[in-house]
């Protein structure tokens, strides 16, 4: 089996990259992202993840090789230092937020689902994960605000929860989920850390090594489900 982490480059990304290799599950791991970023040990792959084209050519690489036992999804968008400020009112909301988050959280996802869903296995195990957040829960929402991001992180898990009835019908094996991954010292977190309890901010290995022992216990009953990184259940 093989494995492949989408958002390489990220905190979260990288570390994965890293902890797979040092666990040695798998025969090959790709490393994935846009800027190509190296790592040692793994296939690194340069790829526009909106980019159809770019995403067909990396599936017909990865299917001559083994089935693709593992596919993890850790990138995403919150925020930048070009004007984009999660909301605090629907006042500022805009069209242009709404775009550029969908586009990062949802939509890249999905067309890696697309592409990366037909190189699993019909029979054996496999996990197909994308990161999500306990703000895209519906049903746990007691602040608001953050508009975008929330409603991008519950249409990824409405997408997960497709897929794993999806797959359910063509491989028994298959798992889709969504992970939290709790509060990492990342980019995308830094600017909203303030407030975090002593012992809530993990840091991208913590998260890394959690999220992979999560998706170790998985079953095919977990199917379309969100879980954190302790490997509780995240209401969507």
């Amino acid at each position: 089996m093989i494995a492949a982490v989408f958002g390489s480059s990220g905190g979260i990304g990288r570390a994965l990259v890293s902890e797979l290799l040092a666990r040695g599950t798998f025969q090959k791991i790709y490393a994935i992202s846009r800027g190509g970023a190296a790592h040692d040990g793994a296939l690194t792959r340069s790829v526009d993840f909106l980019d159809v084209i770019a995403l067909s050519t990396l599936a017909a690489e990865m299917a001559t090789e083994a089935p693709l036992g593992l596919c993890i999804v850790a990138s995403g968008l919150l925020s930048d230092g070009d004007g984009l400020q999660p909301e605090k009112s629907y006042r500022q909301q805009s069209a242009h937020a709404f775009h550029r988050v969908f586009e990062a959280n949802t939509i890249a996802p999905a067309l890696i689902a697309k592409h990366m869903l037909p190189l699993m296995p019909k029979k054996e195990r496999s996990v197909f994960a994308a990161l999500s957040a306990r703000v895209g829960s519906i049903s746990d929402n007691r602040l608001g605000g953050w508009h975008a991001y929330r409603a991008s992180k519950a249409a990824l898990n409405m997408l997960i929860r497709n897929y794993a009835l999806e797959q359910a019908r063509r491989a028994p094996g298959s798992i889709c989920v969504g992970l939290h991954p709790g509060t990492v010292d990342t980019a995308l977190s830094q600017p909203f850390q303030s407030g975090i309890s002593e012992g809530k901010l993990f840091s991208p290995q913590q998260s890394a090594s959690y999220l992979l022992d999560v998706t170790s216990r998985l079953t095919p009953e977990d199917s379309g489900k969100c879980f954190d990184w302790a490997g509780k259940e995240v209401p969507t």
